[in-house]
């Protein structure tokens, strides 16, 4: 399978474009039982780096069963608690899996649309901030344009692209949990969750 998914976030398949996605790249981690975070980056304080947290926000309530959410409205992970929440999860999920998720900035016909690598991501690039690489896999969702004055053009981003971004991640991200730990039985063989499936 390709390492990359760019799709609309308004694509009426995008949301299962997402969970096949995450099925197929994450099949190996799901039978060897490592757990799977989700690392959701941005602040609420900038309509357009809100992204991360809002899909935190809405995957709260499924930090269980082997699967842990960081970055969420009431806890967002930004530049200053990014390092310590990192070193915190490496230390607390051994050998855990990181997705990150974070806001993107680019040209006028990539914005509303999503990209998912199979590679870590590289937070506050588009404010030019030193941060580590984070995670095994990321998702980005472009927000804006990209321009010279980067922290402006956050702060006046459109909610509503915010909105749709973060609705058809979080959605995607759902039913890629109910269909591989969903399942009554935990002990659930990850094959046949995947016949039945694709």
């Amino acid at each position: 399978m390709d390492n990359s998914l760019y799709i609309d976030s308004l694509n009426s398949k995008s949301i299962f474009l997402i969970r096949d996605y995450l099925i197929n790249e994450l099949s190996t981690v799901i039978k060897d039982n490592r757990p799977i975070v989700f690392f959701c980056v941005g602040s609420d304080r900038s309509t357009g780096d809100s992204l991360g947290p809002l899909i935190g926000e809405k995957l709260k309530s499924f930090s269980k069963n082997n699967l842990y959410i960081y970055g969420t409205l009431e806890n967002p992970i930004h530049a200053q608690n990014i390092l310590d929440t990192l070193s915190y999860i490496k230390n607390t999920h051994k050998k855990a899996y990181i997705i990150s998720i974070d806001a993107a900035l680019g040209s006028i016909d990539k914005v509303g649309k999503i990209l998912i690598e199979k590679k870590p991501l590289h937070p506050g690039l588009a404010l030019n901030k030193n941060l580590p690489s984070i995670g095994d896999l990321s998702i980005l969702g472009f927000v804006n344009i990209s321009s010279n004055l980067e922290f402006m053009v956050l702060q006046n981003t459109r909610l509503y692209t915010v909105m749709n971004l973060a609705n058809t991640i979080s959605h995607g991200i759902h039913h890629f949990i109910l269909k591989t730990t969903g399942q009554k039985k935990s002990s659930c063989n990850i094959d046949k969750i995947l016949e039945k499936i694709l």
